[in-house]
């Protein structure tokens, strides 16, 4: 029986690429450093702002005194141009509302800066469609340890026994495991089936409508 589930934000809820990919070429255009595809972006993100400019930067521009200095800018831009081209997923604002209907309780857990996340998810979905909107914090590891989802699950006083973790990218799936959850890949976003089949994904959805039938057969 489900009764919590927690979702992944990027590649999940949202497709947040083209603004991610957008601020982080911006960057590199203006410090004359190579840019690089959205192709490339979905492989970049999923572990956290740091790595993603981490990433994106070249190697000899990763002192972490310059690494610092590029976060403070890529993260100026992003949060000014975070809402240009990002939308929801087709049928994610409907299954949040079926979700609803069903009595079960949805979180956002995501490596995104907490700080991001709570404006971004109200601007498309509104207030009130998650009991709680959660990024990363100083002090908590980044997925895949779960520390972070510990103390989201106390907060919303979810068993893991009856919790279920969904996300687009290998990091989710053992973000949920190493919780002790199961752990559901979606299709529609960066990654995809081979890589969430590779860290054993306990099911894969290519539409919301398929995480309403797993949901079903669950807790049938």
């Amino acid at each position: 029986m489900i009764k919590t589930i927690l979702f992944d934000l990027d590649g999940t809820l949202l497709n947040t690429i083209d603004d991610l990919a957008d601020a982080s070429n911006w960057v590199c255009e203006r410090h004359g450093w190579p840019t690089h595809t959205v192709a490339e972006y979905k492989h970049f993100v999923g572990n956290g702002i740091p790595l993603l400019v981490e990433r994106f930067s070249p190697a000899e521009a990763r002192s972490p005194q310059q690494l610092a200095a590029t976060l403070a800018e890529f993260s100026a831009r992003y949060d000014a141009h975070k809402e240009d081209k990002t939308r929801p997923y087709p049928g994610m604002a409907q299954l949040l509302d079926q979700l609803r209907a069903d009595g079960i309780q949805t979180a956002v857990f995501s490596n995104k800066a907490d700080e991001f996340c709570g404006k971004i998810v109200e601007h498309y979905f509104g207030k009130g469609k998650f009991q709680i909107i959660r990024g990363s914090r100083k002090g908590v590891p980044t997925k895949p340890d779960p520390t972070g989802v510990y103390r989201l699950m106390e907060d919303l006083g979810a068993d893991k026994a009856t919790t279920l973790f969904i996300g687009d990218s290998n990091v989710d799936i053992l973000t949920g495991h190493n919780a002790g959850l199961p752990a559901l890949g979606v299709l529609w976003g960066f990654r995809g089936r081979d890589e969430l089949l590779a860290v054993g994904a306990d099911a894969l959805a290519e539409t919301p409508e398929d995480i309403l039938a797993y949901l079903h057969n669950t807790n049938k």
